[in-house]
């Protein structure tokens, strides 16, 4: 066999680009803590189950609208549906912990203890995809949990039942990082996306009756559309950054979500941060930055 025909054969190599991946880290940052926000607003009055499931079905319209125009259903399209469907189904039961701790704790608090995911994520992604995590990577992430640490400030309450909620969530939602990250190998991210959006719709769609359902008065049901919207561009663009880059280069970048929910959780419900909590910002914020600047540095990137 000729080395033409054999490179043929061979599966093309992952082109990294850093950069653009934490662009769409942060941005999906952005609509994930307004999603959030929406949604502890929302659980005062309705079950878990109906929050996330006008959700999910907002977000498969807004999906579809933005995808099947230029993939049709094709799209759909998949040698791995197995994948799609555990992929899919550790998300919906990672986002209901964290909806329910939401019901539980500050917006802030939740947040920050969900921060524990770019570990979690890193440690999966080393033992499944065998990546490498580097002593620059793995000091700026063990700097930005330490950070998230001084943000939760554990002390006696912090087994609250709330924060055993939000550190499942962290759990779950490393172990989803890193199974996308893998499957970004065979799979695009509008695959993904679709399948993510279609499998978790039928999951709360099942949830609904079992944990309760009451139809939305008119400003409610606003606000489960609009949370769906927001939802549906964090997932793609979260699902993009993944597609671009390592979740040991972009995980950290999920931090500024923290920015965000302090903003939110003073607008709203008053939350005052705390001295703990800015320091322990600037920590997670600022091992991101370190990270922008090293994996930036480190070496040219391929023009897009």
């Amino acid at each position: 066999m000729t080395s033409e025909r054999l490179d043929q054969r061979l599966p093309a190599a992952r082109i990294d680009r850093v950069p653009r991946g934490i662009l769409y880290m942060i941005a999906a940052t952005v609509m994930f803590a307004v999603s959030s926000a929406l949604a502890k607003w929302q659980v005062v009055t309705y079950s878990f189950a109906e929050v996330l499931f006008f959700r999910a079905v907002v977000s498969l319209v807004v999906c579809a609208a933005l995808i099947l125009p230029r993939t049709g259903l094709l799209v759909f399209r998949t040698a791995r549906l197995r994948d799609h469907l555990g992929r899919s189904g550790t998300q919906a039961v990672a986002q209901s912990l964290i909806i329910i701790a939401f019901s539980l704790m500050p917006l802030a608090g939740a947040v920050a203890i969900n921060f524990a995911s770019p570990l979690f994520a890193t440690l999966f992604a080393a033992i499944w995809l065998k990546e490498k995590v580097g002593l620059a990577r793995g000091g700026a992430l063990i700097a930005g949990f330490l950070g998230v640490l001084l943000v939760a400030a554990p002390g006696a309450d912090s087994f609250r039942i709330g924060a055993l909620f939000a550190l499942g969530n962290a759990v779950l939602f490393g172990s989803v990082t890193a199974a996308v990250r893998g499957m970004t190998t065979t799979e695009s991210a509008e695959t993904l996306t679709m399948y993510q959006m279609v499998f978790l719709t039928a999951f709360f769609a099942v949830a609904m009756p079992i944990f309760g359902f009451s139809w939305p008065t008119g400003l409610d049901l606003t606000v489960m559309l609009v949370n769906g919207l927001f939802n549906a561009l964090g997932q793609y663009w979260w699902t993009r950054s993944l597609s671009f880059a390592p979740p040991a280069a972009v995980g950290p970048f999920y931090y500024f979500s923290l920015v965000w929910a302090i903003g939110l959780g003073f607008l709203f419900w008053g939350d005052i941060p705390t001295l703990a909590l800015l320091a322990g910002s600037a920590i997670v914020v600022g091992s991101g930055l370190f990270l922008l600047w090293h994996e930036s540095g480190r070496k040219p990137l391929p023009a897009d």
